[in-house]
Formats: C-alpha cells, structure tokens, sequence
C-alpha cells in the first residue's frame, strides 16, 4: 500500500503537467495550483487512508529538502550584477516592505502560541520568493501541517486577485504613478536558438541522453543532504540539543549556492526543471495532509497577515519606488517576481507589452528564491525569541 502510495503521489503531477500543455484551463491554473488542489480533494474527501498520511508527511520532507539545492545548481551568481540598479533597488524595496508589515503584524497579533511569529515568517519568504521558500520555512520552523495549509490555501485566493489585478488595473495604474519604461533598453534571456526557452516543458527530463545529467545532478543534491545533515547532527551533539531543522534548510541553500559556483555545476540545467517536478510533489504530498476539522478551525488571523503584507505592502512598494525614481515597469515586474515568482514574470511582461522586462524580472525572482529562506527563517526564529 505505501509503494502504491509513493508511486501515486510521484505520477500525478506528471499528469498535471500533461494537462497543462493540453487544456488552457489547467494552464491558466497553472500546475502548482491545481496539484495542491488535487491534494486537497483527497484529503478533504477521506480518500487517503489514516496510515497514508506518514507517507504523505514523509514524502514532503524528502521531496523538499532534496528540491533546494536542485532549484540552486544551475544559478549563475555572476549574472546578479549585470541586474540593472533600479531592478535591484525595486527588489529591495518589495523586501522591505513585506519585512516590515509581517513583523508589525507580529506585534499587534502576538498571542504567545508562536502563530504570529510563523505567519510573518511565511510571509516574508513567500512574498520574497515563492512556494519552494514557504515549504522550505515550514521545514525549518517545524511550523504545524494546520497553520501551513490554511496560510497556503488562502496564498492561492488572494495571490490570484493580486496577479489579476496586477495584469489589469495594475498597468495603467502603475505606469501613471511612476516614471516611464526603464528596463526597454534591456535583452531577455534566450537559449542557443535564439528563442525563449520552455521552462514548463518537462519531456526532457523523460530523454535517455539526459540521464547523466540528472544523474549527477541528484548525485550533487544527495552530497548537499548528506553534509547538510551531518553539519546539524554535529551541532546538536556539542549543543546537547535537538537537531535543527532551521539550520538544515539554511545549510542546504547555502550549499547550493557554492556549489552553484562551478560552472560544471551550473551546466547542469535540469537540474533546475527535477527541483521544480519535487516541488510539485510536495505541493501534493503536503495538501493532502488538510482535514475538514482543521480548516473549519482556521484562524482570520491568517487573511489578515495576506491581505495587508500583499496589498500594503504593494502599496509601500510603490511608494518606495516613486520616491527613488524607480520606472513603473521595473517595479511591477520585480513586485510580480516577489510576490508571484518568477513563473509569472513573462505573463506581466507580456501585459506590460515589455518582453525587455523578463530579465530584471526573472532575475531578481531567482534572487528571491535564493533569499527568502534565509529571510523567512532568520525572521521566525528572532520573533520566537522574543
């Protein structure tokens, strides 16, 4: 039963991604969404038998702690400098921003159960990264299945109302509030071809000729467990307390940043689209985990932290960047990068009608990406000890 488990939870992304390339609607969901959904449904329904639930809980362990390095490998940290000013600038703002109204948050919601201190801290590594961030945060804090899947099923509601106002309103707010477009001058990234490469195409992963890359790539990322274990048992033993998880997640990014320095490494470009199919995995794994009684139990205090961080905090973004010149372009496509990710990057330039926009964007995104677990942790960690 838990093979048949394993291989079920495994296979269906594949066939959400399946349905992407094929059905617009699932497209337009996008796959993160609806594998957590699925999840959801299964959880929801009873359908996963009591003793599923340890192989789902087990299985969102391994997937995402196996996922972070992959995401990291195939970084280019030089390329960060080559970021135009402004982008970075926007960026910063976009962290400030959601830094400062989760952790206002923390001091008007405080309650001493710790919740607060785990909603700013989830906070700031979503809205500063994406969805490997926040699975990354629950891993470190040990933050509880309840108070993960409520702030993640309502980051689904309220980050689709952002993007959708984002893709409408947003463009002619925004350029009319700030100054006009400073990333046009720019050139999008492009593959050998010359043309914009398919990130959402994972059929190369099913290729034979690339199996030694995914092999070393794996490899690579068991090596970054490996350490990453050993470096927190070996604190926890001259400590004399228990193993940190906190310090697992920051150990893992960090070794895939180094490692990401080798441009072996680097041209392991797979690696990038196997860390994104675990994530996949973990989306499911862990939303299948939800219960009816928990989320009719599921605190306000939660769509009180998205609302405010997202919509405030956009706000502030865009005050911020008003105040330091920054183009009205730069600012949505490094807000969409913050708080949507970098997926959702080349639909903004899209609207924008800036495809020039999709390097800043996708770049300060995966600078996001590489932050917001730190960010998030660092955060949580200093709200529980006050």
């Amino acid at each position: 039963m838990q093979t048949l488990l394993i291989v079920f939870y495994l296979l269906l992304p594949a066939a959400v991604i399946y349905l992407s390339h094929h059905h617009s609607w699932v497209r337009r969901i996008g796959v993160i969404v609806t594998c957590y959904l699925l999840g959801m449904l299964l959880g929801l329904t009873g359908l996963l038998p009591e003793q599923g639930r340890e192989t789902a809980q087990l299985l969102s362990e391994v997937t995402i702690v196996f996922a972070l390095p992959l995401l990291l490998f195939s970084l280019d940290v030089r390329r960060w400098s080559h970021v135009a000013g402004r982008a970075l600038l926007s960026l910063l703002f976009a962290v400030s921003a959601v830094t400062c109204l989760a952790s206002l948050l923390y001091f008007i919601y405080r309650d001493g159960t710790g919740m607060a201190a785990n909603l700013a801290a989830m906070s700031v590594g979503v809205y500063s990264g994406g969805t490997p961030n926040l699975a990354a945060i629950k891993a470190g804090l040990d933050i509880p299945n309840a108070q993960y899947l409520a702030f993640h099923s309502l980051d689904a509601v309220v980050g689709s109302a952002y993007f959708l106002f984002m893709l409408t309103l947003g463009v002619p707010l925004f350029r009319a509030l700030l100054p006009g477009r400073g990333v046009a001058a720019a050139v999008p990234s492009q593959d050998d071809s010359g043309e914009q490469p398919d990130e959402d195409d994972y059929r190369p992963l099913l290729e034979r000729k690339n199996l030694a890359q995914l092999a070393v790539a794996l490899l690579l990322a068991l090596v970054a467990v490996a350490l990453s274990l050993g470096v927190s048992e070996l604190l926890a033993t001259v400590s004399g307390g228990e193993t940190s998880s906190a310090l697992l997640i920051v150990s893992l990014t960090t070794l895939g940043i180094l490692f990401s320095l080798h441009p072996r490494v680097r041209a392991l470009v797979l690696s990038y689209r196997l860390g994104m199919y675990l994530i996949y995995v973990f989306c499911l794994a862990v939303s299948s985990l939800v219960s009816l009684g928990e989320l009719l139990r599921m605190d306000a205090t939660v769509a009180v932290f998205l609302l405010v961080v997202v919509f405030a905090g956009l706000a502030l973004h865009c005050l911020l960047c008003r105040l330091a010149g920054v183009d009205g372009d730069t600012f949505m496509v490094t807000s969409v990068a913050a708080v949507g990710s970098p997926p959702f990057v080349p639909l903004m330039a899209r609207a924008l009608n800036n495809p020039a926009a999709i390097l800043p964007g996708m770049t300060t995104g995966v600078i996001g990406y590489a932050l917001g677990s730190y960010l998030g942790i660092s955060l949580g960690l200093y709200l529980h000890s006050l």
